[in-house]
């Protein structure tokens, strides 16, 4: 049995991994309460609106989305799903592991001064993005996410491939597990840490100067806040959020997937609760071709003339993927007009777009739909699933004209 084998068993997918010492390395406190600090509240809480407070989730509206390419800090979602771990950056240790030649522990120090630094502008959104709208055709539980759970920033830190090469990975090695400083209480009282997982392939990609994974310190030039993921976190340019594990604490070297629940049993694609159709299915990695109208907002009341429209539009996270056309409709998709692509064309980023387009009294609503440069589109319907992940069906505002 591989080295990768005992490890896989000595973790169980539910419970607090006590080969994991790095769980607790450099874990100051954390808030019993599951919520964000005061001072971090006052950070990223003022302009979101709060989906959940314990653990705090909390998304923009979506006109602020539409105000800039790269979105400030106050205006970029917040997605936990346990508390917010107090850590002192100063002791802080980031553990590798497992199918290496030389296991590493590395301080946030290390990590900025040891490694080169390196930067990457990419799209960070979670899989239950627009998850409201999935939930209107059949009820899904999780948290209520309108089409804020998505933002664009400017991420550095150290490439995750440098780390892999200082520490020697193994021949046999298929996957990179990422561990967060973050337990997730259990109904029976125990803990476990949230999880992510990557094929080492991604972790080692390097295409068009864009890295595979960052270990990021900085986001938008400024050091990570708490609920970022303060000290450090990995960042999977073109993955759902869920593979970009906040608070990094212990990366994994293995020949197969994590066995962490938020990648063996949660972020599937499934029909049903059942264990035999989780383990059946691969865990979600790409997020989807998606868009989303900003302005107006719903509801909004015209007269009849010329109405400025905006949005963002996000390509398939596929390596040389980018967003190709954004097209605006006035009646429910029987006819489009293309609107105007703002900002550079990159893979794994957004492109906002504006357009103007004409309304009468006959228009109850508009609609946007995007396409990327591999053909991805997005689709009028998206069929439902059990958990509400990666809805992007023609994004839709409901509008009055007199």
């Amino acid at each position: 049995m591989s080295r990768a084998h005992h490890l896989a068993d000595a973790v169980s997918r539910r419970r607090f991994l006590h080969t994991s010492a790095g769980l607790t390395a450099g874990l100051i406190g954390l808030v019993s309460s599951g919520r964000i600090s005061a001072a971090d509240r006052a950070a990223v809480e003022k302009q979101l609106k709060t989906l959940s407070e314990n653990p705090f989730n909390g998304e923009p509206d979506l006109q602020a989305l539409a105000g800039a390419h790269i979105t400030p800090l106050e205006h970029f979602f917040v997605r936990s799903h346990g508390p917010v771990p107090e850590v002192d950056a100063a002791s802080f240790r980031v553990r590798v592991e497992g199918l290496v030649d030389q296991p590493l522990e590395l301080s946030v120090a290390e990590l900025n001064e040891r490694f080169p630094q390196h930067q990457a502008e990419a799209t960070l959104t979670c899989a239950g993005n627009r998850r409201t709208e999935m939930n209107a055709i059949r009820k899904i539980s999780g948290v209520a996410w309108d089409a804020g759970a998505i933002g664009h920033a400017n991420w550095s830190g150290a490439l995750l491939s440098d780390i892999l090469k200082a520490a020697g990975v193994k021949p046999e090695a298929k996957h990179i597990w990422f561990e967060g400083a973050d337990p997730i209480p259990e109904k029976d009282g125990s803990a476990a840490p949230f999880g992510g997982s990557i094929p080492i392939e991604r972790a080692m990609l390097q295409q068009d100067g864009i890295p595979g994974a960052l270990l990021a310190t900085r986001m938008n030039g400024q050091t990570l806040l708490p609920a970022h993921g303060f000290p450090v976190r990995s960042l999977v340019p073109g993955f759902i959020g869920a593979r970009s594990v906040k608070w990094l604490n212990r990366i994994v070297v293995s020949d197969r997937s994590s066995p962490n629940h938020y990648v063996a049993d949660a972020y599937k694609l499934v029909q049903t609760d059942t264990p035999e159709e989780r383990a059946a299915q691969l865990p979600i990695y790409e997020f989807a071709v998606n868009g989303a109208i900003a302005i107006p907002k719903p509801g909004a009341s015209f007269k009849a003339g010329m109405v400025e429209v905006a949005g963002y539009a996000l390509p398939a996270g596929r390596p040389g993927c980018v967003v190709e056309q954004v097209s605006v409709s006035i009646d429910q998709g029987r006819t489009w007009q293309n609107a105007t692509l703002q900002g550079p064309s990159r893979p794994y980023c957004w492109r906002l777009w504006t357009a103007k387009v004409p309304v009468t009294p006959a228009t109850t609503s508009l609609t946007v739909r995007v396409r990327d440069s591999l053909g991805n589109v997005q689709p009028e319907q998206k069929p439902w699933n059990f958990k509400g992940y990666l809805f992007n069906s023609w994004h839709q505002a409901a509008i009055n004209v007199e």
